[in-house]
């Protein structure tokens, strides 16, 4: 056997057919084998390279067992003079292989080679080729000088940006997502260190080659096209500390002794301040909005003061009231946090209106309650206007500005903030459609990163063009994956109560869930329509799924049931007593299917009000609610998949129409209908209408 390949693959279907096509055709003049190990994989890429390449010999880890330790398993079992490790989401040249060969047999002393990989783009990607990050090349590399610097021998070290990029040369290491080397390397230095989860391994692997007296160069004869990231997409957050911490085990590994004269704390300072850093700066894009929208209530305040005070009576002792000023401004924030001003809708002005509208309500109401410290209601009110004006006008602008394409740090900070990443729920063909159309039109902002299925089955149909990222049963952890912002539903063969069950499931301050109709005959709750080029994208704004909703509904029942304890505490009293009431623990189901105990009172001669009486006490403590869903006793083996995605509640609109509900499928209806149209109001008229019922 001349070449064995090994490749590692984690939830990359499509860019793993793509890489076996390329290595297959590189390699029809030679005798090799390729081992794909799969790391627990959602896409079904494991049924993939069975179907399609049944040659591939294929390992099936149950867990992510990270880069190194999947690649020791193939590495164990590889038979050729020359092994190849290699990333999924790549693509090879024909020439590959016999360049590469060639390269080997006339330089005997070369035990690893690594070629020019370049970015979907065309431009180079810098790790090809590296050097080991001394206490020098870190520093230089950490406070950006390399960078500034690229083209000197001093600076440039760490990606040797000082050498000419089509030159072949000896380097100190090279990516890990294209090593090529003799099969005697495994023999003299051993497999990949598996305390590397991700990324450092390679670093490791190339330190201790050099080490054992092999040389590694770098070939530009040959190159790959490296979709870099595809393989290993994580949040940024997950991605940067594994990085970081791989820093710190190489540096603790290599260097403790070897650089003795520099204090290791020196050196992992260095790296740590390094991943604070960058930790701090998209800490700053994510804030950015609320510090903006701080500056500007103070500045509100400011103005409200001059032109409610200081332009008629020429003083305003500022001085004693920068607390007051601090205060008013943090209702206002909140009041904005509460409408997801800072989440969901980081650049709606409307929702930024809403909550400037409450806490004008709040603050002016302060007025009245602390008048020997809160402003007048003049200023209070002109703070208002002026912040209306700021807060959603320079939304306004920059949302205006990006699709003029006229931010100049829109590739940086902007696309960090306006980026709209997006996935798919539909049917794979349906899905298909709708990437393009959302992609062809680039005013839209979408950035499609994939395509969720609803079933296991669905991911097995022919190849299609936008990644398959797997199945709504593995949502929330496709979401972090890949930092989705938006949810585009289907309805093509995606039923409504499944869309519902889908959000409630993975319910998300930071995440928005549109869906496309089918036809637009269909009737949906409170909603807002995009037009895409002629593609409708419904927002969906289920009401009760909304904060300030949720609250308000809360505090309804905390006020009601409080009263009602109050006014019915004699009446508990003498059902216990005098009529001997037996109070008794019953479970119910709760909203998520699991079950929850609730009190009631048991006795023959008691109305059906009297019993519930100690069912109070759950609303009062937020077991249940005052409207809800119908309260069912729990029996898994009766109902082994209930979820009736609504608290249960003592009465409500499946207790007030006995008629037409009593079965599951009626309970639910009502139950999404009361979702999507919650309000205070109905949860009047449902009461109102239960109490003249009893």
């Amino acid at each position: 056997m001349e070449i064995s390949i090994v490749i590692v693959n984690y939830n990359v279907k499509e860019l793993l057919q793509q890489a076996i096509t390329s290595i297959i055709q590189a390699g029809k003049n030679f005798e090799y084998e390729i081992f794909v190990v799969d790391n627990a994989s959602t896409d079904d890429s494991a049924e993939m390279v069975r179907d399609k390449f049944p040659a591939v010999r294929l390992i099936e880890n149950e867990d992510n067992l990270g880069f190194a330790a999947a690649n020791n398993q193939a590495l164990k079992l590889a038979r050729g003079k020359f092994i190849l490790l290699i990333n999924p989401d790549t693509i090879v040249q024909e020439n590959c292989f016999s360049v590469i060969l060639d390269f080997f047999r006339s330089n005997p002393d070369c035990g690893m080679v690594g070629c020019k990989i370049l970015n979907p783009d065309g431009s180079l990607q810098l790790a090809c080729r590296r050097s080991f990050p001394t206490p020098w090349v870190g520093f230089t590399k950490i406070i950006g000088l390399s960078k500034i610097f690229s083209k000197t021998r001093l600076f440039g070290r760490y990606n040797l940006t000082y050498l000419d990029p089509d030159m072949s040369y000896e380097v100190e290491a090279i990516s890990g997502s294209f090593m090529f080397f003799r099969q005697q390397i495994i023999q003299d230095v051993g497999f990949l260190d598996d305390s590397f989860f991700m990324y450092g391994e390679d670093l490791d692997w190339c330190y201790r080659i050099r080490e054992a007296g092999w040389k590694i160069y770098y070939l530009p004869d040959t190159q790959i096209i490296h979709f870099k990231g595809e393989s290993s997409k994580k949040s940024d957050r997950d991605l940067t500390l594994q990085f970081y911490r791989a820093m710190k085990l190489f540096v603790e590994k290599h260097y403790q002794n070897r650089y003795w004269h520099v204090p290791q704390w020196f050196l992992m300072t260095g790296i740590w301040l390094r991943a604070s850093l960058t930790f701090l700066g998209r800490f700053f894009v994510a804030v950015l909005p609320g510090i903006v929208d701080f500056l500007l209530l103070n500045l509100s305040m400011l103005l409200g003061i001059y032109f409610g005070v200081y332009w008629r009576f020429g003083f305003f002792p500022l001085n004693d009231y920068l607390i007051v000023m601090l205060f008013y401004s943090l209702i206002w924030i909140s009041c904005l946090m509460l409408t997801n001003s800072y989440a969901s809708y980081k650049f709606s002005s409307l929702r930024t209106f809403y909550g400037l509208m409450i806490g004008l309500i709040l603050n002016t109401s302060v007025t009245f309650f602390f008048n020997q410290y809160a402003f007048s209601r003049l200023v209070v009110l002109i703070a208002g206007f002026f912040n209306v004006v700021l807060l959603a006008g320079w939304r306004m602008v920059f949302k205006v500005l990006a699709r003029l394409n006229k931010l100049p740090f829109k590739n940086s900070l902007g696309g960090s903030l306006l980026g709209r990443r997006a996935l798919i729920v539909a049917p794979r063909k349906s899905g298909e459609k709708i990437s393009q159309l959302l992609t062809n039109n680039v005013d839209s902002g979408y950035d499609i990163c994939g395509l969720v299925v609803l079933e296991q089955h669905q991911s097995r149909d022919d190849a299609i063009s936008i990644p398959l990222l797997g199945t709504v049963n593995n949502l929330d952890k496709i979401i972090q994956k890949n930092r989705v912002s938006e949810i585009i539903f289907s309805t093509e063969q995606v039923p409504f109560d499944r869309i519902l069950d889908i959000i409630h499931r993975t319910h998300r301050k930071d995440v928005n869930f549109k869906l496309i109709p089918s036809s637009m005959d269909v009737i949906i709750g409170k909603a807002s329509i995009e037009y895409i080029g002629d593609l409708p994208l419904v927002d969906i704004q289920y009401r009760l799924m909304r904060s300030e909703n949720i609250i308000s509904k809360r505090i309804f029942d905390l006020l009601i049931a409080t009263a009602a304890i109050v006014l019915s505490l004699p009446e508990l009293v003498y059902l216990l007593l005098a009529r001997k009431a037996c109070l008794i623990r019953k479970t119910v189901f709760s909203e998520n299917g699991r079950p929850l105990q609730i009190f009631e009172f048991s006795g023959n001669k008691l109305s059906k009000r009297q019993q519930k009486l100690p069912s109070l006490w759950s609303v009062f403590s937020g077991k249940i609610s005052l409207v809800g869903s119908r309260i069912i006793e729990y029996d898994s083996a009766k109902f082994p998949s209930f979820r009736a995605e609504l608290k249960p509640g003592l009465t409500g609109l499946g207790q007030i129409n006995k008629n037409s509900a009593g079965t599951l499928e009626a309970d639910q209806r009502y139950n999404y209908f009361y979702i999507k149209n919650y309000s205070i109001q109905l949860d009047i008229e449902i009461i109102i209408k239960t109490i003249f019922k009893i």
